[in-house]
């Protein structure tokens, strides 16, 4: 498929990854926040869970939900998150404004007392994710479009696995490094391409 098919241009003009469609809400996440950087621990941590919570979902799906995901979850505080009960997992398996998926929530629960630990040994999560990025950061574009992972979002996956962290697959860790930055992979073409390398 040729690199010119991966864009669409929206009624506003503007030209983007084809992939957030014409819903507002996915052009926003698409424009304001996919692949620009973020280095607060929470709101990787909060990524971290999402991108779990999505898996066999559409991300717009939890951007619908994101908000109830945030009240729900004391708004991803570590601390708070690490510290659920059998109570807590029952209140969010009766919520209907998030994912009800046991496993899911569990996992949350699990990964926020893994990020303690990490924190502790790494002294952040971003720093010990961004020691995962590729020596190229910004992937080229090819007529096959993005990639479900990379070799860095497998070796980050094998660490966080090693550290007792659950749904952390390469594909889900590969579309958390987009999303925060990590890797850039907004299309040629599209406008926030050249915003999410600095120039």
């Amino acid at each position: 498929m040729p690199i010119d098919e991966w864009l669409r241009t929206g009624a506003d003009g503007v030209t983007r990854c084809w992939w957030c469609g014409e819903d507002p809400l996915y052009v926003h996440y698409h424009d304001a926040e996919w692949g620009r950087t973020i280095t607060s621990d929470t709101r990787l941590f909060e990524k971290l869970c999402l991108e779990g919570f999505q898996s066999g979902l559409s991300w717009l799906t939890i951007l619908r939900k994101r908000e109830n995901f945030r009240a729900a979850f004391d708004g991803f505080d570590i601390e708070r998150v690490a510290a659920y009960a059998t109570k807590d997992v029952e209140r969010l398996l009766a919520d209907a404004g998030i994912v009800r998926h046991r496993g899911k929530i569990e996992s949350a629960i699990n990964n926020a007392q893994r990020a303690i630990e990490l924190i502790d040994a790494a002294g952040s999560i971003n720093a010990h994710v961004r020691s995962f990025a590729p020596d190229t950061p910004h992937r080229v574009d090819s007529p096959t479009g993005i990639p479900p992972l990379s070799p860095a979002s497998t070796a980050l996956s094998k660490d966080l696995k090693k550290r007792g962290w659950s749904f952390v697959g390469p594909t889900t860790i590969y579309a958390f490094m987009q999303s925060m930055g990590v890797v850039n992979d907004h299309m040629d073409g599209c406008f926030a391409r050249a915003e999410c390398e600095g120039v």
